[in-house]
């Protein structure tokens, strides 16, 4: 076994490429992998898909295509998105366990002590088994403890490795036999674990998928297909009350449609950023290349002020009024930076659409353009006149960590993609289950947070106002997901499983999108993908109540608690 050190040195010198950059050149003849298991995405999901089968038994290889290990567990998604708890079961609960006793551990805190940061920050206190867990964490600790789970497992981690679009899958009917990757390296494995968040790999092995919003007539929900706009009170023209002088970038003339239709436009994205104010650990945000300040021009006239002034006494200033940007405290004086806090989202809408079945190509451009967005939204906030002073002041005081993310001029790797391709199975998860208490009868984790889905789309509305569309957080039913979402119908693959992109309507995905969640189901999938290797069969015929047996085993929580 090797030691976590080796284990590390091994993973810096398989990689040289940051977030989405183009890969490397690899000089390496054409080499073959072989595994019992393939995991294709080393999300949270799929360190944990690994983690499980290989403690199983199985040879698992993780093969990711960027140099990150974690998704957005790592980077920069660390305040998580959890709302009950009980809920958090199996190797999430082991993740999270460890956290809490890291953060016990008075070594770890340097810039604040431990009681401060609780003083004004909750954290879960106890898991159903009564272990505590912790859920506000920093990103490095993150990434520290996931690639400890895959040391700890004998997980064979291939980074760097990114399927290839043209030939990336080999099948045999409807059985994949192995992986060809931009390198010419090989992956040949029993079965597969898709645990990208877009669905990149059950797309090229020929699994039905869509991309958007259902209408509602599909599945009989309500909340499905186009949502009724929200006014933002601002106006949508560049010279505000003209509209002979054109829309501001981002704005559409008209409404999307009738409510309730469908379209393939999905949520808006975003960089979870990981900021502090201690001045020593701080990294100043410069304007971008490509400012344009007409971006933020609906912002402005929107908002007399994006922060309010903080408390002095308020730990990292978490807890104002934000307006706009949501500051969630972390250890160590850092905080979590989200977009939504009121009626405007600082996501940059419009520019997610193409990114789910976008070439790589395409998703380095969109991530630049993410990235310059978001730089320029805090370089305008800091430094428009427009702000009011005290708000600009307060902004102005934030940096980039310097402890974080070195590997990325401090910057997150991934961009948070809230919803990418959503596989069709023979099972699809709805509002039936999420809102109206129908009940999977295989379920292997139980999704918990409410319906939460950010904004989709800009339009101009009936009295000329900036309109919102798309947003929805509603309450959601603890439900149970069905093992049949995870697997594709048999005819079109039978050795595959996925952990992200999972069979659900646009809304109950937007209560499953969650990293434990994620987990959980990485879990399920590692572990029905060893019984089907071990038994040499389809992952449609693995026996639930075997796979039910061996999840319980392990901690999982399977159905709504009574």
């Amino acid at each position: 076994m090797q030691s976590r050190r080796e284990f590390l040195k091994l993973l810096s010198a398989s990689i040289v490429v940051a977030g989405l950059g183009s890969t490397r050149a690899h000089s390496d003849a054409k080499r073959r992998i072989s595994a019992d298991v393939v995991v294709y995405g080393a999300t949270s999901a799929g360190v944990i898909a690994a983690v499980a089968a290989a403690k199983l038994g199985r040879s698992v290889a993780l093969v990711e295509s960027s140099r990150t290990i974690g998704g957005m567990t790592v980077s920069g998604l660390s305040a998580t998105d959890i709302q009950l708890e009980a809920y958090c079961g199996g190797l999430a609960r082991e993740f999270y366990h460890r956290l809490y006793c890291y953060y016990g551990d008075a070594s770890s805190w340097h810039y604040c002590t431990r009681g401060e940061f609780t003083a004004h920050s909750p954290v879960l206190h106890a898991s159903p088994a009564k272990i505590p867990i912790w859920h506000k964490f920093e990103p490095h600790v993150a990434s520290r403890i996931l690639i400890d789970l895959l040391r700890e497992a004998g997980v064979r981690v291939v980074l760097d490795e990114r399927l290839d679009l043209r030939q990336g899958v080999l099948k045999h009917g409807a059985k994949i036999v192995a992986l060809t990757m931009e390198s010419g390296t090989q992956v040949v494995g029993k079965v597969f674990v898709d645990a990208t968040y877009e669905g990149d790999l059950l797309a090229k092995a020929g699994v039905r998928y869509v991309v958007g919003r259902e209408a509602n007539s599909v599945y009989g929900e309500e909340f499905n297909g186009i949502r009724p706009g929200l006014a933002l009170r601002s106006d949508p023209f560049v010279r505000a009350g003209d509209p002979s002088a054109g829309l501001l970038p981002g704005v559409a003339f008209a409404e999307p449609g009738p409510v309730g239709t469908a379209d393939t436009r999905v949520q808006g994205y975003f960089f979870r950023l990981c900021l502090t104010d201690v001045p020593e650990n701080r990294v100043p945000i410069a304007k971008p290349d490509g400012y344009d300040p007409r971006l933020y021009e609906g912002m402005a006239r929107s908002l007399s002020r994006l922060f309010s002034p903080y408390p002095p006494a308020v730990y990292a200033g978490a807890s104002a009024a934000n307006q706009v940007l949501s500051l969630t405290p972390l250890p160590n004086r850092k905080v979590d930076l989200n977009t939504n806090a009121g009626s405007v989202t600082a996501d940059l809408i419009g520019a997610s659409y193409n990114w789910p079945d976008g070439d790589y190509a395409t998703r380095v451009k969109l991530w630049q353009k993410h990235a310059t967005y978001t730089r320029g939204l805090l370089w305008f906030a800091a430094n428009d006149p427009r702000m009011a002073p005290a708000s600009r002041n307060e902004i102005a005081r934030w940096g980039l960590a310097a402890d974080e993310f070195s590997d990325t001029n401090f910057w997150p790797p991934h961009l948070y993609v809230r919803e990418g391709r959503r596989m069709v199975s023979d099972y699809v998860m709805s509002e039936q289950h999420s809102r109206r208490g129908m009940s999977a009868d295989d379920g292997i984790a139980v999704a918990s947070y409410s319906i939460d889905c950010h904004c989709v789309s800009y339009y101009v509305g009936p009295s000329r106002e900036l309109m919102s569309e798309g947003n929805l957080f509603t309450h959601s039913n603890p439900f149970a997901i069905s093992y049949r979402a995870i697997r594709p119908r048999a005819r079109e693959c039978e050795n595959l499983l996925v952990t992200c992109a999972i069979s659900a309507s646009h809304v109950a995905y937007s209560a499953i999108r969650m990293e434990p969640v994620f987990m959980m189901l990485g879990q399920a999938a590692g572990t029905a993908a060893s019984i089907a290797a071990t038994d040499q069969s389809t992952v449609q015929d693995v026996p639930y109540e075997r796979l039910r047996a061996q999840l319980l085993r392990d901690g999982l929580i399977l159905t709504p608690l009574a």
